[in-house]
């Protein structure tokens, strides 16, 4: 029973992190019908963000997640609209054919910048280096931060698509795009703020794999970014 409840623990720590992933892919093929094949390699960059913000800058893990969200949100727009714009009525296929390049892009790109080793997160200092034990289930500091940041990002997400003007565009745009144009809606602007938010999600949960399994490497985004699609 120990074991079962120890492996409840990690499961939960590490399916929160997917979950965030599979928020991006959720809002943006609600939105345009698009399987964004490029986002888990957006949380890769999510990922080397916190790593040199943390390692380089020496900032905290906290501030970290907060410079990777924004980095990402910036870069998930840059790619909607040079890469998936310019697609908006094309066909299904090369929308997809184009994702597909654009995370090859941002994978070798990598590669070609940073090289291809693996890199060791750095190890976390005070509290969050603690570990808490509840009979024989065994809790790490990490495993809490990592529930806490993500359960802070959901309920910031809930509230920002049912009670913001944004959030009920995205919903409008979802239901109906022509209807919700007729309405005064910018389309355009309402799939840039649903690429920067759920950017923004991915770019949180780079950092905190990073910290869960204490190593980055440049293809980290192709398994989970599948794990999280399925």
């Amino acid at each position: 029973m120990d074991q079962f409840l120890q492996q409840v623990v990690n499961g939960l720590s590490l399916g929160s992190i997917y979950a965030l992933i599979a928020l991006g892919y959720t809002m943006v093929y609600g939105i345009i019908k698009l399987i964004n094949f490029a986002h888990g390699d957006v949380y890769m960059i999510g990922a080397y963000v916190g790593y040199f913000c943390m390692t380089i800058l020496g900032l905290g893990v906290l501030p970290s997640i907060l410079i990777s969200m924004i980095v990402c949100m910036l870069l998930g727009v840059a790619i909607e609209k040079i890469a998936y714009k310019p697609l908006r009525n094309a066909t299904r296929i090369a929308a997809l054919i184009t994702a597909i390049g654009v995370s090859l892009f941002l994978e070798y790109g990598m590669v070609f910048a940073v090289k291809a080793n693996v890199r060791t997160y750095p190890a976390l200092t005070g509290w969050f280096a603690k570990s808490f034990r509840i009979g024989n289930i065994h809790i790490t500091a990490q495993q809490i931060l990592i529930l806490v940041v993500t359960v802070i990002l959901m309920v910031l997400l809930q509230f920002v698509v049912k009670r913001t003007r944004v959030g009920r565009s995205m919903r409008a745009v979802a239901l109906d795009r022509d209807a919700a144009e007729l309405m005064g809606i910018s389309v355009d602007r309402t799939i840039s703020y649903t690429f920067a938010i759920g950017s923004a999600l991915a770019g949180a949960a780079g950092i905190l794999v990073g910290l869960y399994y204490n190593s980055i490497n440049p293809l980290m985004g192709v398994l989970p970014g599948l794990k999280a699609f399925v």
